[in-house]
């Protein structure tokens, strides 16, 4: 090993487990992390959640401080965009004219919010929820208690919809589709989160799209004035590809991996949010946009890198928590690419575990105020991709142990 040792482009949640793991694995060579924020790296559930909320400290929100990556010499460049990779020269240029050399390199540049196109969506009263400090900004914002609009029903949409309101804010929610969450989890659970919310006094405008933003407020397609101090946007993120792309790596919808997180260069890898990755148990490729896939994907992508034979094949899996609602999720599905959700428990007490189901296999299932459950859930899907069929009855039958239904 020459004296480039390992580098690693993103000072994310994923880089930072990857840089963490490079030592816990005895690597002892240079470790460089780069990163185009100036912040140390942290998780994003917090942002949108604990934190945003105001229940808990910012510093919750990092995994290490500045101190540990000093004692793991961990060579950090922060505020240091990556402009270009010399795949030739392996070598990565870096915003201010310099350069670092690499012997392996791990490519962990996360995603970017999508942003609107249309008048009004450069307002200062706009905002857009990916970094800690807009997080903040937000969290000023809502104990002003102003009329709040959110465009997008996804996941940060509802999450900052629960925390606007649980500010004591006026909220409105403006979605394209019929409900929230709909595509991605369809109409059976898709309706207990917007009755959650609705339950807490939200409103929705589903099936319009957003024509205007101005400084009091909202426009939709409709010609309906809804009135806003705060305008939040949460409609996706896209991965940042862009500089493998240049690079001349594979892409396509991320940056394409095989199992073990190696790109179409054997000595780049990539985790996280951008890689596209071959998921063993899909058999497809895969790109996942959660916290546990940063969390498990930069230790496999280090062991990797380290010459460990790594099959990255994880169960899909996140979280959310919106008022007094805490859930769980895990598997895969295309949208819409399920036959049936069957349910251990009323889904109206908010108290319950369902399945998405097809050809009597499962395909995920989420708990919804059932704890300790999803290490079961997830045998279970494993066993549903592998094609073992459940009988509908006992999995739907809170007598019967879920553990009975993978053993």
């Amino acid at each position: 090993m020459s004296e480039q040792g390992f580098v690693i482009v993103g000072a994310s949640f994923a880089g930072a487990k990857a840089a963490e793991t490079l030592r816990a694995e005895g690597f002892d060579g240079r470790v460089v992390l780069v990163g185009e924020e100036s912040d140390l790296p942290y998780e994003r559930p917090p942002l949108s959640k604990g934190y945003l909320l105001g229940n808990d400290p910012r510093e919750s929100a990092f995994p290490h401080d500045a101190a540990w990556y000093a004692d793991q010499r961990v060579e950090l460049l922060l505020g240091h965009a990556a402009t270009a990779v010399d795949r030739a020269s392996k070598t990565v240029a870096l915003a201010d004219g310099s350069s670092v050399g690499y012997d392996k390199l791990l490519l962990a540049t996360g995603s970017r919010v999508r942003r609107l196109d249309l008048p009004g969506a450069d307002l200062p009263h706009v905002r857009y929820l990916r970094r800690i400090e807009e997080s903040e900004a937000l969290k000023a914002a809502f104990a002003e208690r102003p009329r709040v609009v959110v465009v997008g029903a996804g996941w940060i949409g509802l999450e900052t919809a629960a925390a606007a309101r649980t500010a004591g804010c006026e909220v409105t929610v403006v979605e394209l589709d019929t409900l929230p969450l709909r595509r991605v989890l369809g109409d059976e659970v898709a309706a207990v989160f917007r009755d959650l919310h609705t339950d807490h006094g939200v409103a929705f405008r589903f099936g319009v799209k957003t024509r205007e933003i101005r400084p009091d407020g909202v426009v939709l397609e409709t010609g309906e004035e809804l009135p806003a101090g705060l305008v939040v946007v949460g409609v996706g993120i896209q991965p940042n590809v862009e500089l493998a792309g240049a690079a001349g790596l594979a892409v396509d919808n991320g940056v394409v991996t095989d199992a073990g997180l190696r790109t179409s260069d054997p000595d780049i890898y990539a985790c996280g949010d951008v890689a596209s990755w071959e998921h063993p148990g899909l058999k497809r490729h895969l790109r996942v946009e959660h916290w546990a896939n940063a969390l498990n994907g930069g230790p496999a992508a280090a062991k990797a890198m380290l010459g460990r034979d790594v099959t990255y094949d994880p169960v899909p899996y996140f979280f959310t928590d919106q008022y007094d609602l805490g859930m769980e999720f895990a598997g895969w599905f295309e949208p819409g690419g399920y036959e049936r959700v069957v349910f251990r428990g009323d889904p109206a007490t908010r108290e319950f575990v369902a399945f998405w189901t097809a050809g009597g296999q499962v395909l995920a299932g989420m708990n919804v105020n059932v704890w300790d459950v999803t290490d079961d859930i997830q045998a279970i899907v494993r066993a549903g991709w592998a094609g073992t069929t459940v009988d509908t009855d006992r999995l739907t039958d809170p007598d019967v142990p879920l553990a009975d239904l993978h053993a």
